[in-house]
């Protein structure tokens, strides 16, 4: 459940308050708003995912491993620009929670192994 709020907050937030949330961070925002509200309405599905998920944990195992792909996708993009220098501040918070995230959701798929 954490992770549907904290996701569908998170997408939410870009999705409509994007351009603000670039600014605040003294970020450029990409050329077109797009950029923005395509990965803001993923993060809005996945929440859905995660949702459903909490909901019965055995029944939507599976799907756990879709969360964890998303948050190792992400984790793995900012830390990797991070060692190279080429990334903003604004994302590094983000992937501190998505590695804790991605670490419980494996967690989580082990524990509701039926072997």
């Amino acid at each position: 459940m954490i992770a549907a709020i904290y996701d569908g907050g998170l997408g939410l937030a870009f999705l409509f308050f994007g351009s603000d949330i670039f600014r605040i961070a003294n970020v450029t925002p990409p050329n077109d708003l797009g950029y923005i509200q395509f990965p803001a309405l993923l993060l809005v599905v996945f929440a859905v995912m995660f949702f459903h998920i909490s909901r019965n944990p055995p029944k939507h195992r599976e799907l756990m491993l879709y969360g964890a792909g998303l948050k190792a996708s992400y984790v793995g993009v900012v830390f990797w620009h991070q060692v190279r220098g080429g990334i903003p501040m604004l994302w590094i918070p983000w992937a501190w929670v998505d590695l804790v995230s991605l670490i419980l959701f494996l967690g989580a798929w082990k524990r509701t192994s039926t072997s």
